[in-house]
């Protein structure tokens, strides 16, 4: 062994110069240099002549070295050999030629096996599916292939990658969209490729068996296929294109091309040829085989045909029309190198061979045609030497030189389209394969053609179709070889066979004969049908799943919750592998592979219908169905094939019942009636209730008896009231007053219940109301010598006239009133103050499907619309009845200080709209809403209310209306003073306004002047101590002051208070009883809501007002008429309190800055407070001594009775205040946070703190928006007077016991209010991280961003949200996107967004209103024509078309003008027109 190793470490000089090729030869197989890699520390001089390395090492060194050695002397040999017999390797190369030849000189076509498939080699094929993530490729001769996601092309992987990066840094990327290394959404593989679609490719590997890996290709059926080889192949077109150069950039070359841009006006592709780049325009990619209206992806590979170069030669345009592709050919190619697979090529036929064609194609180049890729089965009769024929080269045979091709002349491949069979009917069109054959189905009589004794069968199935039968498929039973002349499956023969699957590129059905695989039941997924009852094999019981297989390959799953009706602790004990079980199909999920299976005994006994699809579900349906979740509200149940319903708790059971998660835990299957669908929202309502046996509906379709018809019917029960009459024959249950029948006899109450008997008949009955929801109507006795108030089609438009009187039923209420239907082409509206002389006693709001008189007022014949009356005095004007509320026709009628009545038409955030004639509203402020401050005052209005009012101001050019409820002198409506109208001597009166070292602030009243009153002109007295006269001043009190000074440049006043600038009879108070009849004789009525009483019931039955605030109004109204001073700037109804009242409350409100949270005040605003001072203060206490002891007691007296009625209404002033309202209302939050910030203004932030801790232990569990809103005051609090620590501690708190995703927004708003954005950022990028699922989040999260300029990181979020986002809410999302583009960003961005989404969704019309409103708020009418153009282009109802039409003329008339009304008036006839037309 010393000889061989020391020759392979040193060869000889001697043998090295033998021959130069043995030299390289030799040189090459030498071991490199670093050959001792194992060598960790190399010593110079090891001690005792040891070696560093270990035993082990040494010996497989040793061992590498004999390896290398014996190597190189069988090269040596083999060297030697050949030069000494030269003659015999020629003879060898002569007879492998010629076997390959043939005879004549003819080549023998070979089939493409993956022996002959090495890396490197072009193919041409045809998709035979998309997978997530690689393209399965059908090759020729029955061959396949995948393509990873990441050989698609460089682009596309760039968008991966990118794409994988945003995920670690999501604030990293602020590319654009569109281009290829975007951070946006990348496309799936089933929007860039399609199956049938035929690609070119270039093979990067071939796996060897046994290491295929199926996860990619589907789930494999048997071992068989976990075996066998794989292909991988890459469509990059710098690979595939590899070879060709500038030069064949010629006219009918057909090339792959890859998308690696969007320009202005078409794309720019990447054609894998040096120096040349691909353009395709937009117009030109319409012709292609994609989505309508749908851009390219880049990264998107292209089949594309040359049409021209650019005149630089840089430049090549494309097209992508199909017939283009399929026809494109060539005639000539600069090199070998440029041929590339599926090129059309015209070749000459040089040999007809039994096992195919020899072709001449391109001038000089030979190529081969299998007997799988002829057009005919019989190759001699069906070609013929110096034929011409058209075919696709589909790869070039490895391992020849010159280059040999391989062509097909099929027609789907020439056509590059799918095989197709023929039907019987040639007029119609061909099938596909799938379509005509489907997985499964067995063919009788199929024959065999042809017989390849080591592969398989082809066989015929119909005229122009043949299948391949594997020679594994042939029997279940080892076949080792086939016969085409004996055996069973000689040519000529006929079988049975089953579907197995397809060979696309080779248009054949792939079958077999195998009567295991014929009497399979189901030979895939698809095949098992939901709701069949089947019977399996167990194979597997896991923690998680039970797996039973179904059929052959066909395995099924059972969840735990299907074991069995109930719950099994146990499963193991019941279930054993390889037992057999009985169950039933739930779900069926071809695309997973997946069949779900049921072993609960109710469904598989269930003789019920199966409900699997939406079409399936029908209201009345029942059926049985898997509770698999439970909430408070409701339950979740689920139907087969994943179809789900929700139960309301009122449909669950008749009767209350306690916890619904332990009546109905997970996985209870229970009976249900479907009571209503809604296939747009795929939502489905289902009941527990109803579907019980002895549940009977007593609710019957009344839709064929109208209101005014005249009915007749028979006595079915007899109650105290009324009688129960089953009307005839449509046996609609009917009450009847037993006084109205009893007038229509003629007799009393009590005897008409003696002589009445069930089953008598009663005639000429009228319907006058109906109860869809309840299924009954009411009907009355028909008056006698009556006629019907109206018959339909006694009426006109031609013949109505104004003043006529006409009956109609009322539909609906709307904004504008009643709606009233006279007849089916003629409508009428009432609105509320026409409907009755006085609106309290009247019936302003008819109900709904009441019949009723009026009299028409105006007459609209192009909208076919009456405008009524029914107010007595419009019915029957010769009877003179009282008017108490008269009819207002116009704002001239309205004078400054008349007191109306009217109705609430809205309740906005700045007061009321009140509606006091047809089209004229008047605003009622906040302000003049209330003689005291109500902080919650929006629950005391509703719409509808009656109210009492009196007019302020009126604008007849702006037709505008002031209104106020406030009781008070009309000296508050007078002009105020200004500084003109004073003059020096003056003497006004005036309140305290400051009280300052120097002097005193006095603000006059009946106007915004302050005047300064020196300290110095307060006492006549000289040494007097001016500082005490100051302190016994306070803010508020009233006082009488002369004007000594005017300055007319700077404004400024300056008054006296000294006593001897007055008379002493211009101290004398009024008498406090003259007054209050002054007061009470100038507002006799009380304004505001004039049925209080009720409105108040009905809140206090909703849940709405305590007793405690019903005693608080009580004592209000009593207050008002106790009126001691007018005061012209805030009126209060007289409320007297002590001077030194408000004082306290406004120095501790100085120490500390109130904080502010969403819907609540810390504290009393500043603006009520002085309110409230002003309106709270006495008689100024500068009233003259001459007042009589007698009313000094009187007013103390009043002093302490009003205190008294106060108790309940005055700001509390102590923590004893706090406490004892608290006692009252322990779960108002309102309170609490008042509370704490009575603490904090003075100083008490600990206190404070604790105080809402207090609140979250007090206030019950259910009221979670209560406890809510002290999180959020705990969360402001800890934001301004608390660390960072103790703020995140406890927004974890507040996260974990309320709404999670609330809170986090909630913090992201406080931290932007408080002026740290930054902290806002953060908080909402934690946010989106943990709720990234909500629309809401992302929508406030780019609302942030806008609102500081911030607008491309706003931009960014829109295609990060859709990765996160449900696809549902993906069309909401980009909405609201576009919205805070028109309103914060980019009018121009926000209006390119909704053009994508009204293009992809054009049906959706309240997304076409959004975008007008959006140009309405920009003021662009030209725009919002256009759109209105755009949207009646579609079909829709008259009545979407009414709203539409309506919403147009409203913005024409609000920012357009009288040219674009006319338009649309005419706009709206003509589609009239058009509707009735078409109809």
């Amino acid at each position: 062994m010393k000889r061989p190793l020391e020759k392979a470490s040193a060869p000889s000089p001697k043998k090295a110069k033998v021959s130069p090729d043995k030299k390289q030869k030799t040189k090459d197989v030498q071991p490199p240099p670093q050959r001792t890699s194992l060598l960790t520390e190399e010593v110079d001089f090891p001690r005792g002549g040891g070696t560093t390395l270990t035993p082990l090492e040494v010996k497989a060194l040793r061992a590498e070295a004999v390896k290398e050695a014996n190597e190189e002397l069988l090269k040596d040999g083999k060297v030697s050999g050949s030069q000494t017999k030269p003659r015999k390797r020629k003879s060898e190369l002569k007879a492998k030629h010629k076997s390959e030849e043939g005879n004549g000189g003819t080549i023998r076509p070979e089939h493409l096996n993956y022996k002959r498939i090495t890396p490197g080699m072009k193919l041409y094929g045809q998709i035979f599916s998309v997978q997530p993530l690689a393209l399965v490729v059908s090759l020729p001769n029955q061959l396949w292939a995948h393509v990873p996601i990441t050989q698609i092309s460089s682009q596309l992987t760039s968008r991966l990658e990118k794409l994988d990066e945003d995920e670690e840094m999501p604030e990293a990327s602020d590319e654009d969209e569109d281009s290829p290394t975007s951070g946006g959404r990348v496309p799936d593989l089933y929007e860039l490729f399609r199956a049938g679609q035929y690609v070119r490719g270039i093979v990067t590997a071939v796996h060897p068996s046994g290491s295929t890996d199926s996860t990619l290709m589907g789930r494999a059926k048997d071992e068989a296929q976990k075996a066998s080889r794989r292909i991988e192949m890459s469509l990059l077109p710098q690979k595939v294109n590899e070879g060709l150069a500038k030069a064949d950039m010629k006219t009918g070359l057909t090339i792959s091309a890859a998308v690696a841009s969007l320009e202005d006006h078409g794309y720019i592709l990447e054609l894998g040829v040096p120096n040349v780049t691909g353009f395709l325009s937009y117009r030109e990619a319409e012709k292609g085989p994609f989505p309508k209206d749908a851009r390219l992806h880049v990264g998107q590979i292209l089949d594309v045909a040359v049409s021209a170069m650019s005149g630089n030669g840089r430049t090549c345009t494309v097209s992508v029309d199909p017939k283009s592709l399929a026809n494109a050919s060539i005639s000539e190619i600069s090199n070998v190198s440029s041929v590339i697979p599926g090129m059309l090529v015209h070749s000459l036929v040089t040999a007809v061979l039994p096992g195919g064609l020899n072709l001449q194609v391109l001038g000089s180049f030979e190529a081969t045609v299998d007997e799988y890729h002829v057009r005919a089965e019989v190759v001699e009769q069906g070609y013929r030497i110096g034929q011409k024929v058209k075919g696709r080269i589909l790869y070039d045979v490895p391992g020849t030189a010159p280059p040999r091709f391989a062509l097909s002349l099929l027609d789907h491949i020439v056509k590059r389209d799918v095989k197709r069979a023929e039907r019987e009917d040639t007029t119609q069109q061909a099938l596909s394969l799938p379509e005509a054959y489907p997985v499964g189905q067995i063919l009788d009589n199929v024959e065999v053609v042809r017989v390849e004794s080591e592969r398989g069968l082809i066989v015929a199935v119909q005229p122009g179709l043949t299948g391949f039968i594997h020679i594994s498929q042939t029997s279940d039973e080892h076949v080792p070889t086939l016969s085409a002349n004996s055996g069973p499956w000689k040519v000529g023969t006929l079988h049975r066979a089953r579907v197995t699957g397809y060979l696309p590129f080779d248009g054949l059905l792939q079958l077999s004969m195998r009567p295991s695989i014929l009497d399979q039941k189901f030979l895939q997924v698809s095949d098992v049908e939901v709701g069949s009852i089947i019977k399996g094999t167990i194979k597997k019981l896991t923690d998680s799943a039970m797996f039973v297989s179904i059929s052959g390959s066909v395995d099924g799953v059972i969840w735990p919750n299907h074991y069995a009706d109930i719950a099994l602790k146990h499963p193991q004990k019941r279930f054993k592998p390889g037992s057999s079980i009985r169950c039933r199909v739930l779900v069926v999920d071809p695309e997973r592979q997946r069949v779900v299976l049921t072993a609960k005994k109710t469904l598989i006994e269930s003789t019920l219908p199966v409900v699997a699809r939406l079409n399936d579900a029908k209201p009345g349906v029942v059926t049985h169905a898997v509770v698999f979740k439970v909430s408070e509200k409701n339950l979740n149940v689920e139907f087969y094939n994943g179809l789900k319903a929700i139960i309301p708790s009122r449909e669950i059971s008749e009767t209350a019942s306690g916890r619904l998660a332990e009546a109905f835990p997970i996985g209870k299957p229970v009976t249900v009636r479907i009571i209503s669908v809604n296939p747009e929202a795929h939502r489905i309502v289902a009941s527990i209730r109803q579907a019980a046996p002895n549940y009977k509906s007593a609710i019957v379709d009344i839709s064929g008896v109208e209101i005014g018809n005249i009915v007749h019917g028979t006595v079915a029960e007899i109650h105290k009231d009324n009688v129960v009459v089953t009307l005839q024959p449509t046996q609609v249950r009917a009450l009847l007053s037993l006084g109205n029948l009893a007038n229509r006899r003629g007799l009393t109450v009590a005897q008409l219940r003696v002589s009445l008997q069930p089953g008598d008949e009663l005639d000429d009955l009228v319907v006058v109301s109906r109860n869809a929801e309840k299924g009954f109507v009411v009907v009355a006795s028909r008056p006698k010598g009556k006629d019907a108030l109206v018959t339909k089609g006694a009426i006109s438009l031609e013949t109505l006239e104004v003043g006529q009187v006409v009956g109609g039923r009322v539909l609906r209420h709307g904004p504008k009133g009643a709606y009233i239907k006279l007849t089916n082409q003629i409508h009428g509206s009432l609105h509320p103050t026409d409907a009755c002389d006085d609106y309290e006693f009247g019936t302003p709001f008819p109900s709904p499907d009441s019949v009723l008189k009026a009299a028409v007022l105006a007459i609209d014949k192009e909208k076919k619309h009456l405008t009524l009356s029914t107010r007595q005095s419009r019915l029957n004007p010769d009877s003179h009845p009282p008017i108490v509320d008269p009819e207002i026709q116009d704002h001239a009628q309205i004078k400054v200080g008349d007191t109306l009545r009217g109705f609430i038409k809205s309740v906005t955030e700045h007061g009321l709209f009140v509606t006091i004639g047809r089209g004229i509203d008047a605003r009622v402020q906040i302000k003049e809403l209330f003689d005291e401050y109500i902080k919650d005052w929006k629950p005391r209005f509703v719409a509808n209310q009656l109210v009492k009012g009196r007019i302020l101001s009126v604008n007849i050019e702006k037709k505008q209306v002031e209104m106020s409820f406030r009781s008070g002198t009309m000296s508050k409506v007078s002009p105020s003073i200004s500084f003109a109208d004073l003059h020096e001597g003056q003497k006004v009166d005036g309140r305290v306004k400051k009280v300052e070292d120097y002097g005193l602030f006095i603000g006059i009243e009946g106007s915004k002047l302050t005047g300064l009153c020196h300290k110095s002109e307060l006492s006549d007295n000289k040494d007097a101590d001016v500082t005490l006269a100051l302190r016994s001043f306070r803010e508020g009190d009233r006082v009488k002051a002369v004007i000594l000074s005017l300055d007319s440049e700077k404004h400024r006043i300056s008054l006296g208070l000294k006593p001897s600038y007055f008379k002493d009879e211009e101290f004398v108070v009024p008498d406090e009883d003259d007054q209050l009849s002054t007061a009470s004789t100038e507002f006799q009525a009380t304004l505001g809501v004039v049925e209080d009483e009720p409105i108040l019931h009905d809140i206090q039955g909703n849940g709405g007002y305590s007793e405690r605030e019903e005693e608080m109004s009580a004592d209000q109204e009593s207050e008002e008429e106790m009126v001691m001073d007018v005061d012209d700037r805030s009126h209060t109804g007289g409320d007297i309190i002590p001077d030194q009242g408000d004082d306290n409350g406004i120095d501790a409100e100085q120490s500390l800055p109130p904080l502010k949270l969403q819907g609540f005040k810390w504290g009393d605003d500043r603006e009520s407070l002085d309110s409230d001072a002003e309106s709270a203060s006495s008689s100024d206490d500068s009233d003259g001594e001459e007042q009589g002891k007698k009313k000094r007691k009187r007013r103390r007296k009043k002093v302490e009775q009003d205190l008294t009625a106060d108790l309940q209404t005055k700001t509390p002033e102590s923590s004893a205040d706090f406490e004892r309202l608290l006692l009252g209302s322990p779960n108002s939050s309102y309170i609490w946070i008042q509370y704490m910030s009575f603490q904090l203004r003075l100083a008490e932030i600990e206190k404070a703190r604790d105080i809402g801790r207090r609140a979250l232990r007090t206030i019950n569990f259910r009221e979670e928006a209560e406890k809510l809103n002290i999180w959020m005051a705990l969360l402001n609090l800890e934001n301004v007077y608390g660390t960072d620590e103790s703020l995140e501690n406890t927004f974890k708190e507040a996260a974990r016991s309320s709404d999670s995703k609330t809170v986090h927004l909630r913090l992201a708003a406080i931290f932007d209010e408080s002026g740290k954005h930054d902290r806002a950022e953060e908080q909402f990028k934690r946010t989106t991280k943990k709720f990234g699922h909500s629309s809401k989040v992302w929508t406030l999260f780019c609302e942030h961003y806008l609102r500081h300029g911030r607008l491309e990181e706003a931009r960014s979020l829109l295609p990060r949200s859709l990765q996160s986002l449900e696809k549902r809410k993906h069309l909401k999302t980009i909405s609201k996107f576009a919205q805070l583009e028109y309103k914060l960003g980019d009018p121009e961005r926000g209006r390119t967004i909704f053009e994508g989404i009204i293009d992809s969704h054009p049906k959706r019309h309240d997304l076409w209103l959004v975008y007008i409103d959006m140009e309405a708020v920009q003021g662009e009418i030209q725009n919002i024509r256009n759109l209105f153009g755009r949207i009646f282009t579609q079909k829709m109802t008259s009545r979407k078309a009414k709203t539409l039409f309506k919403k147009w003329l409203e913005l024409e008339r609000r920012i357009g003008d009288e040219d674009g009304q006319a338009t649309v008036k005419q706009k709206a006839i003509e589609w009239t027109q058009r509707a009735s037309g078409s109809d």
